[in-house]
């Protein structure tokens, strides 16, 4: 009953995501005295169960379809960043919304893009590559990116970021793999529920940031949400693209198109409260891009499934 139950929540991950987020915006109240640095140790909780399932094998898919890795790790750091520069300069979004939409252009690949990838029948194992390796990069690319792309209006501590990135993001993961060689058995007795319970995390951190940019939300929402739709599409659209230009296979196809347009939305808030404290509303983009992009994902998902299974 309980993997059934956790099955059900990890597929669906976009309406708890936003019913979580709606909840937030509605009772404010309920998230509003969490403290937004818990956000830090909640997404390290998340990259440490991705440590946990990760195996040999998905570093070995790295060396044995380098080119599929490298397609969309390159994908991924140059088109999500660019899009965002030019969403940005198309709306003309101020400063602090401007910062939150590069960041999530800036973050590498979520773990949520391996549940997607999974129910659309993808390739799962070039998903799990490529989220590995893109989380591998972000210490040194995303906050090079950032300081590119947003250095012009706001400062950017590029090496706090790093370091940041190295103790939200990399320590965990690092963490996990030693559990896991540590305590085989445990990793097999909790891997089956991490999916659910990550979705369940990232549902809690989005309450919280809604919860706490409520007001301003509900009078820059609508703008931030057709802003972040569509980046989102832009990336799933844009992986896509390149995976057919090299006539890659369908299933190839989709696991690229949906890791490059789903991002690490959770890491983006994070750097936002950890590093831009003078900009409270950078945090909104990455907030509102991990319910959007669980939406999005879902919808993708069957779209795929159903050319997968008409191959």
């Amino acid at each position: 009953m309980i993997k059934r139950i956790c099955n059900f929540i990890a597929r669906w991950i976009g309406a708890v995501v936003l019913l979580a987020a709606l909840l937030s915006l509605a009772f404010p109240a309920v998230c509003n005295h969490i403290e937004m640095r818990a956000i830090n140790p909640m997404l390290g909780v998340i990259m440490f169960g991705m440590g946990l399932t990760l195996v040999p094998a998905d570093f070995r898919v790295v060396f044995s379809r380098p080119v599929d890795i490298l397609v969309g790790c390159l994908v991924q750091f140059v088109a999500m960043p660019l899009l965002a520069l030019l969403l940005v300069k198309l709306f003309a979004l101020p400063a602090d919304l401007a910062l939150g939409v590069i960041l999530v252009g800036c973050c590498p690949g979520g773990t949520a893009s391996n549940v997607i990838t999974y129910l659309a029948k993808g390739d799962l194992a070039l998903s799990v590559g490529m989220t590995a390796v893109s989380t591998l990069l972000a210490p040194l690319l995303t906050p090079l990116l950032t300081l590119l792309l947003a250095g012009t209006f706001v400062d950017v501590d590029a090496a706090g970021m790093l370091l940041s990135i190295v103790y939200v993001v990399i320590a965990p993961i690092l963490g996990g793999l030693l559990v896991q060689k540590i305590l085989p058995r445990f990793t097999a007795a909790v891997t089956p529920y991490l999916p659910a319970f990550s979705s369940l995390m990232i549902a809690v951190v989005v309450a919280i940031i809604v919860s706490h940019t409520a007001d301003r939300l509900l009078g820059s929402g609508l703008l931030v949400l057709l802003v972040v739709a569509l980046h989102n599409m832009g990336g799933l659209l844009a992986g896509y693209a390149a995976a057919t230009l090299l006539r890659l296979p369908m299933r190839k196809r989709a696991a690229i198109s949906i890791e490059v347009g789903m991002q690490n939305s959770g890491l983006a808030s994070s750097l936002a409260t950890m590093h831009f404290a003078a900009f409270p509303l950078a945090a909104i983009p990455g907030a509102i891009f991990s319910v959007w992009h669980n939406i999005s994902g879902a919808i993708v998902a069957r779209i795929y499934s159903s050319r997968i299974a008409g191959e």
